[in-house]
């Protein structure tokens, strides 16, 4: 039975809604009236729901697709300008005890090498990727009580933020960790974390149940129910995620939608944060095993459906991506992507080669530097930003949901994103990037709608220039 405000996963991610969902979108794939409905409602920017979002998917006459991809292009200016957040991941232990059958950290891969940062360790991990000059990172750990304990990650927290090197410094530290308990959430919470990531993989109960045969990560119910529990703790940030490629992505698609709809029901904030990563070649994994594999062209659909969807939210895409695809993707919604990534333990003080026995999750598609995608950034006229401003001016949750859902974006994250690109450009950047950079941001301090902010905008950036940093607003 469907209730998007229940508590219970199989109440708020029905089976029974997402088949209904499905069949109408099929008997209405050709129904313009209705199509043409849907897409007024979503000029609207008020978002829609699973089974309108569905029919559009389900949709394929060329024109309304067309009219659907343009319009999630200027959602997207609407609610986030032409910035683009960069972000790197930081794998502090691939040791694990699940048994998922997608991931190369699964219990029983005994040839993937097993690594866990000691504190030491991250201290030189933040270093290297400091010196990138990143400002955000996401840490990622396997599921293991003994080794990855939270008391561990707590710890490595700490240490992060408390590592400053010449002008670096990590702002913001968002965590991608197995479900827990509302506990140990509240200890995330005093940790100071910025966004807490949980990816559903599938949100098909039994392909979950086989996809996960052992370990903790099997209870489904426990898994989906995760960001209750996080919200329940005082996390006011939390992103959502399926693993394209493992279960038929329409039924993924309506799900992650209903999922949204779910935290905007219960706690009135939908996610900060949607990703749609896709299954990649991994140590021990082979994505052909998987029949569910999808398109550029259906990937590029997903992400242009999902903006218009869920217009206030962040879409992330990570180097699982390959440039090409990033850059078709860029302009129908992504808010976020990584860059430099490296997805094995301890990979930025010393990356793996070929020779190695891997620590990585899975294969990076796009292998570019940081730089070398900062300065692809300013070619195609977005404006890389390292601002962690909201989460620590304490915008988090309803407060910048409210900021994004009015369309605030161009007098607050657009000059941040300018004085971090400043930052970025003095003291990391290679010559051409810094040249670029330095002409992107006259223009774009130009377009600053409030004089006021443009102007104090304008001094600050000046200031960096001098070596202030950390200006924000």
């Amino acid at each position: 039975m469907y209730n998007a405000a229940s508590l219970k996963a199989e109440e708020f991610i029905s089976d029974g809604e997402i088949q209904e969902t499905l069949a109408y979108a099929d008997a209405n794939r050709d129904n313009t009236e209705l199509i043409d409905r849907i897409i007024a409602k979503a000029k609207e920017r008020k978002g829609l729901d699973h089974r309108e979002a569905s029919v559009l998917l389900a949709c394929e006459i060329p024109e309304k697709i067309r009219e659907i991809y343009a319009l999630a292009e200027q959602i997207k200016k609407d609610y986030y300008g032409n910035r683009i957040v960069l972000f790197a991941p930081l794998y502090l232990s691939n040791y694990c005890v699940n048994g998922c059958v997608y991931c190369p950290y699964h219990a029983k891969n005994k040839h993937i090498a097993r690594k866990k940062l000691t504190q030491d360790e991250i201290r030189q991990e933040v270093i290297a990727l400091q010196d990138m000059g990143h400002k955000r990172l996401a840490i990622e750990a396997g599921e293991d009580p003994v080794n990855n304990p939270i008391e561990y990650i707590l710890e490595s927290i700490k240490t992060i933020y408390r590592i400053k090197h010449k002008n670096g410094a990590i702002r913001r530290v968002n965590v991608n960790i197995a479900a827990t308990t509302v506990e140990n959430y509240r200890k995330l919470k005093e940790a100071e974390i910025g966004t807490y990531i949980l990816f559903q993989e599938t949100y098909h109960k039994k392909s979950y149940e086989q996809l996960h045969p052992t370990g903790p990560k099997h209870d489904y119910a426990y898994h989906t129910e995760a960001m209750d529990r996080a919200m329940e703790g005082g996390i006011d940030d939390v992103g959502l995620g399926v693993l394209f490629g493992l279960e038929m992505y329409r039924y993924e698609f309506a799900g992650l939608l209903m999922h949204a709809e779910h935290l905007e029901a219960v706690h009135g904030v939908g996610p900060h944060t949607i990703s749609v990563p896709r299954v990649k070649r991994a140590d021990d994994i082979d994505p052909s095993a998987f029949d569910n594999g999808i398109s550029d062209d259906v990937f590029a659909k997903i992400c242009a459906l999902i903006r218009i969807s869920v217009p206030y939210t962040g879409m992330i895409i990570s180097t699982r991506e390959s440039q090409s695809v990033r850059e078709k993707v860029l302009p129908l919604g992504v808010s976020q992507i990584s860059g430099g990534s490296r997805t094995s333990v301890g990979g930025y003080v010393t990356p793996e080669t070929e020779e190695d026995v891997t620590s990585a999750q899975f294969d990076v598609s796009d292998q570019r530097t940081l730089d070398e995608i900062i300065h692809w950034l300013i070619r195609l006229d977005y404006i890389p930003s390292f601002c962690t401003a909201c989460y620590r001016e304490g915008r988090t949750g309803d407060r910048f949901m409210s900021l994004c859902k009015n369309m605030q974006i161009l007098n607050c994250c657009h000059p941040n994103a300018l004085m971090t690109l400043k930052e970025y450009l003095e003291d990391y950047a290679g010559e051409e990037t810094r040249k670029l950079g330095l002409k992107l941001i006259e223009r774009e301090l130009e377009t600053i709608p409030n004089p006021k902010v443009r102007r104090i905008a304008g001094e600050h950036i000046h200031d960096i220039a001098t070596g202030k940093r950390d200006f924000r607003f």
